[in-house]
């Protein structure tokens, strides 16, 4: 059964220390950053984050960075103009990275979620990324073995759910979040509107609510600024 939560808070109470999170979202496009600004009010730390960079500015994942509670983060761009914070806690040793070139990245959620046990890509091949990872040779040319990433929980933003929890996205806002929604044990989903039962069309529904626990609606007007989509 879906859980529609009242707020942001309530949403993400079931986060535990030491939990790994799929976040949503390239750049602010598609970050749920109410969600995460509920995460660090919350105060579970020792996370792992899997994202596609590590924050922005000093906005949603990257005040959640900033808050201490991460202590490792899998993702493809850790360093961006505005990515201070980040950049301070890794040079003083105060968060592990693992980088991940996006399509892999995108490859590996998509594999946790399908329950596929691995699958090897050129990507990385003869590159320090490969250190320690298994590789083959197919037809000539070297792969590397990559494995499944799957979640403790996801936060993910839609645009729409209904009273199911099947989901709908706002152009390229979709970006992770269908993958992540299914490569979670647990997904928590921020939406702008719940609509009725049968109020979506089927066609058009990319998340369906098997992937989806709990959803809570997040007045667009609310939203902050910087977070686009």
């Amino acid at each position: 059964m879906l859980n529609i939560a009242q707020s942001a808070d309530e949403a993400v109470s079931v986060i535990t220390e030491g939990s790994t999170v799929l976040i949503g979202g390239f750049g602010t496009a598609g970050q749920p950053i109410e969600l995460i600004d509920a995460l660090r009010r919350h105060g579970a730390g020792n996370l792992t984050v899997v994202n596609n960079n590590a924050g922005n500015g000093d906005v949603g994942l990257a005040a959640l960075l900033g808050a201490g509670l991460v202590t490792r983060i899998i993702c493809s761009f850790p360093r961006q103009v505005d990515s201070y914070i980040f950049d301070e806690l890794y040079r003083s040793g105060k968060i592990e990275l693992e980088v991940v070139p996006q399509g892999t990245l995108a490859e590996r959620i998509r594999a946790g979620g399908a329950g596929i046990a691995g699958f090897y890509t050129r990507t990385s091949a003869g590159t320090p990324l490969a250190v320690g990872k298994e590789s083959r040779v197919f037809e000539g040319k070297e792969y590397v073995l990559e494995l499944p990433i799957r979640g403790d929980f996801a936060l993910v933003k839609a645009h729409r759910s209904d009273g199911m929890g099947n989901l709908v996205y706002r152009k390229t806002a979709r970006n992770f979040g269908p993958i992540m929604a299914a490569a979670a044990n647990a997904s928590i989903v921020q939406v702008s509107e719940i609509v009725e039962t049968g109020a979506l069309d089927p066609e058009i529904i990319v998340t369906p609510c098997i992937y989806v626990d709990t959803v809570v609606q997040i007045d667009a007007d609310a939203t902050h600024g910087k977070a686009r989509a």
